[in-house]
């Protein structure tokens, strides 16, 4: 990947219409871990204010009009937090695919800041969520494709939290998946989610999908998800987001 053909379309995106966001901003970070090997999986990027604020009080200042910018500057902030903290591992991005109007240019900017760090973009994982209103599911899918062809890999957030989740699913096949951590909560003693998780790890299994478990705030959550071959968990039990920080143990193992 050429930098300065990076640099070139970063102008095209710069000249875009729309607000600036003013905001300073910042990253947090929560471990995904496989507990399988005890490594850290990826840490996912979650953003703050400079100032510590959190992140509704950030979002709540999102508009039509400044939302390119924001999701471009969460991007790229991501990146150079996460270099300047020493990651090794996956980092994994939130972003908005309604605030990307074609893709080859609007990831541009991200390209050039990867290659600024050397941050190689295989350990990129983005991830868009299953609630976030897709307005043209085409579109979407284009995105994907468009960042599996750079060596990103992508994923569906929340999912099963929305209406929209085996649609979306045969729509845009990601290499991940997070499991909302509604279906997690209280996993270890309810039949009905213990079998949604399991048939559902079958399904992605069967399509070469990889599921994560978000949201496990117990150990027998943990167990449970452990009985059914789900290895890679995210939650508040194993560690909560770490304001500009990076965290490689899990808590339990801390205590």
């Amino acid at each position: 990947m050429a930098s300065v053909r990076h640099r070139k379309a970063c102008q095209h995106c710069a000249s875009r219409p729309g607000s600036a966001f003013t905001e300073e901003i910042t990253m947090a970070f929560q471990p995904i871990f496989d507990v399988e090997t005890g490594r850290v999986f990826a840490q996912e990027a979650l953003v703050r204010g400079k100032d510590g604020r959190s992140a509704g009080e950030i979002f709540q200042k999102v508009t039509d009009e400044n939302r390119y910018r924001f999701d471009q500057l969460c991007r790229t902030t991501a990146i150079e937090v996460a270099t300047r903290l020493g990651l090794e591992d996956g980092l994994s991005i939130n972003f908005m695919p309604n605030a990307v109007y074609e893709p080859l240019h609007c990831i541009s900017h991200t390209l050039w800041t990867a290659d600024k760090y050397d941050f190689d973009v295989s350990r990129i994982i983005f991830e868009f969520t299953e609630t976030e209103l897709v307005r043209d599911v085409s579109h979407l899918k284009t995105i994907i494709e468009t960042y599996k062809e750079i060596g990103f890999r992508t994923a569906i957030d929340d999912f099963g939290a929305g209406f929209s989740g085996l649609n979306l699913l045969a729509d845009v096949v990601p290499d991940l998946i997070k499991l909302d951590r509604h279906l997690i909560t209280g996993l270890h003693r309810d039949a009905v989610r213990r079998a949604i998780v399991a048939r559902t790890k079958q399904l992605c299994d069967d399509l070469g999908v990889v599921v994560i478990a978000e949201g496990v705030e117990t150990a027998d959550e943990l167990d449970a998800l452990r009985e059914l071959g789900i290895t890679l968990v995210q939650g508040y039990y194993l560690c909560r987001p770490q304001f500009e920080q990076i965290v490689s143990r899990p808590s339990y193992l801390q205590r």
